[in-house]
């Protein structure tokens, strides 16, 4: 669901309209925007602390077969908060979860796996070796 959850609207909802007719379904809980508070941890590894408060959109949906989906996204995108808790509730259908899996969630993958290798090649292209720094000078 992490995947679906990064994943922009647009590229959700064209990659949805490509498994043909989807199933009608209903707002259990229509999308929401609240706050959830975030925690860190002071060098990675002690005593957790309340970091801050970030905004977060809730939605809940029932397909026509019954199958409940639920998503929180980063944000106030509606939209995706609600597109996102669709492919969850679509993802329990036995029928429907391997298309799904085809069609939406692997292309996102795939994209998502391709942004973060280019942030890590533009990070590393900025990377000191304070090593090799040290055996220029002697």
């Amino acid at each position: 669901m992490a995947i679906v959850a990064r994943a922009p609207a647009a590229r959700m909802q064209s990659l949805l309209s490509q498994c043909g007719s989807l199933p009608q379904y209903s707002r259990l809980r229509g999308p929401e925007a609240g706050l959830a508070m975030v925690r860190g941890r002071a060098g990675g590894g002690g005593a957790p602390f309340n970091l801050g408060e970030m905004t977060v959109t809730r939605c809940a949906v029932r397909t026509e077969a019954g199958h409940v989906g639920h998503a929180y996204v980063a944000g106030r995108d509606e939209a995706r908060a609600e597109l996102a808790a669709l492919v969850d509730a679509l993802m329990q259908d036995a029928d429907r979860a391997p298309q799904i899996e085809c069609t939406v969630i692997a292309p996102l993958e795939a994209e998502q796996a391709a942004q973060r290798a280019e942030r890590s090649r533009k990070a590393a292209a900025t990377r000191v070796q304070f090593f090799a720094m040290q055996t220029m000078r002697t």
